[in-house]
This record gives structure tokens, sequence and C-alpha cells, in this order.
């Protein structure tokens, strides 16, 4: 029996993403191209190994016994294949990280460049969403997340500013319409601009805190994006007058200095730590890993 190890990789990503779509997206092959692969296998092995419908993909009984095995191995696989590839003068291979919308926005442009500068020979591939996934499913390398929601049984290195702040503003022809808010709870007779995440669930109440008071509210108004895609609008429709928004102080700043927004409730800002990437506690760390996790290391 002749099994070629690229099926037996695109059958673990299609089971994996639990479907041919999302296995396509996680290992940077096409639907059809894994589609193809599975196929070849199970006539070579000549057992179903997916439960096929136009709604989902499922392994069979068989499959998530191979499933179950194959994982590991082909870890150690990589594993030693990556043990080569620390013999090269620099680290080469693919490198793909998991990050929330905010992350690309605001901490990976300071990195990223010097980054491919210092490691011609390393291709990062940067997935941004604000869905929390398991980065090892999704065909990811690490990823990173905010400590609140980091995955148990992983390694986290701080990356990017250790402290960041929720800010609140508006635009000064709209606070001079409708008054500037002295407390916290004046949002509540305010147009507030909110965000919801991809997954459908609406961000957090929006929480202020000064001198250990911390205030819970749940805004209305008349906007709400969803949070990554659309934060850019959000940002425009508070320029243009429309309400309060609350977002990333960073992502706000160069509006904030331009005078095109002005800051509400400052003294309530609420604080909180920066990001980790994290990775998973294994015994060898693939090179192109080792290398970005070094780079943040030194600063």
């Amino acid at each position: 029996m002749k099994v070629d190890l690229g099926d037996l990789n695109a059958f673990v990503a299609v089971a994996r993403a639990k479907g041919f779509r999302d296995g396509a997206r996680a290992s940077g092959a096409s639907a059809s191209g894994l589609s193809e692969a599975v196929s070849r296998l199970e006539t070579e092995l000549g057992v179903r190994l997916l439960n096929r419908t136009t709604r989902s993909v499922a392994p069979t009984e068989a499959g998530q016994r191979l499933l179950e095995r194959l994982g590991p191995a082909l870890s150690e696989v990589e594993s030693a294949l990556d043990v080569v590839n620390s013999f090269r003068d620099r680290p080469a291979g693919t490198l793909r990280l998991n990050v929330p919308v905010s992350a690309a926005r605001l901490v990976l442009p300071a990195i990223v460049p010097r980054f491919l500068s210092q490691y011609p020979d390393i291709q990062l591939e940067i997935i941004a969403e604000d869905t929390f996934i398991d980065v090892l499913a999704a065909g990811c390398d690490a990823g990173i997340r905010y400590d609140e929601r980091l995955e148990q049984d992983m390694i986290a290195v701080p990356i990017g500013p250790r402290v960041q702040r929720f800010a609140a503003a508006a635009a000064p022809a709209y606070l001079d319409r409708h008054g500037r808010p002295e407390h916290p709870r004046d949002l509540l007779h305010h147009a507030c601009l909110r965000g919801r995440f991809s997954s459908g669930a609406m961000m957090s109440p929006w929480e202020f805190e000064r001198d250990g008071e911390i205030v819970r509210i749940e805004p209305a108004g008349p906007l709400l994006v969803s949070i990554g895609g659309a934060t850019e609008l959000s940002i425009d429709v508070a320029i243009a007058g429309t309400g309060v928004i609350k977002l990333f102080e960073d992502w706000l700043r160069p509006h904030l200095d331009s005078g095109a927004l002005e800051p509400v409730l400052e003294p309530w800002w609420q604080s909180f730590s920066g990001p980790f990437l994290y990775y998973p506690d294994r015994r060898l760390v693939p090179a192109p890993l080792r290398a970005f996790i070094d780079f943040i290391k030194a600063g």
C-alpha cells in the first residue's frame, strides 16, 4: 500500500476544519485539491473516511480513528523536518498567525516590516478575525490574544504595548449640539456607535473606571457595525458627528490628535493589559515561529 503523505495531510486538514473550504483556508491548498486528495486516500485504503453532505463534513468511525493516530505522527514529521531547518544559516518556511483585527491594526505594523527584513526566507501569513478559534485546528502555528482569551496548555509571550486603554470620543460638533457627558451614565442619553462580533454576539457593555469605581452601561444608538471589517466606518461616522464611539485609544489617537474627535469622559477611560503571542507547549518549536518569538523578546 502506497499512501501519499500529502493526501494524509489533506485528510487531516479537512477533518479538523470539518469542511473542504475551511480546510483549504487553513492549509493553503484549494478546496478542489483537498477533495481529490481525500478521494485518492479513500480509494487507496478502501474505506470511506469522511461523511459528506451539502452542509457538513464529518469523519466516519474509521476516519476518526485515523485522525487520532495521524495528528501526533504528522506533528513528529514536521518536527523532524524542522530539525533540518535549524541547520540553515537563516530560518525558512511559512509562519501562520491567527490574530484579532485590533492586533493586526495596532500591534503588528510596528513588528512585521522589521521581522521580514531580518528573516527574508520566512513567509508570514496573517489571518485576522475576531472569532476565537483553536489555532492548531485552523492550521496556524500561533495566535495573538488578550489574556482573558488565552487557551489552556499554551505558552504566552508578551507582544506589543503592555498597557492599553479604551477611549470614548465624539466629534466636537456633536458634543456642541448634545452636551458633554460628565458621568458614564450620561451616555444613556446619547447616540452611541456600537459593535458586534462576526459570531453575532454583541460587544461587552461599555465599561468605565475611576478611583476604583466601575460603571457598566448598555448604550443605544443608530449604528451597529461588525467588529473588524466595519470598524473604520464607525470612526468615519463618529467624525461626521453622528454619535459617541468607544474603541482602543491607539486606534482613535490620530483623530484625537487632529481634533476631528474630542475625548469623552477621559478620566474614566479603562486600562487593560496588552496582548500575548501564544503557542502550544511542545518539545520542538518550528524554526519560523522560534525566530519570531526570539525577535519579539529582543524588542
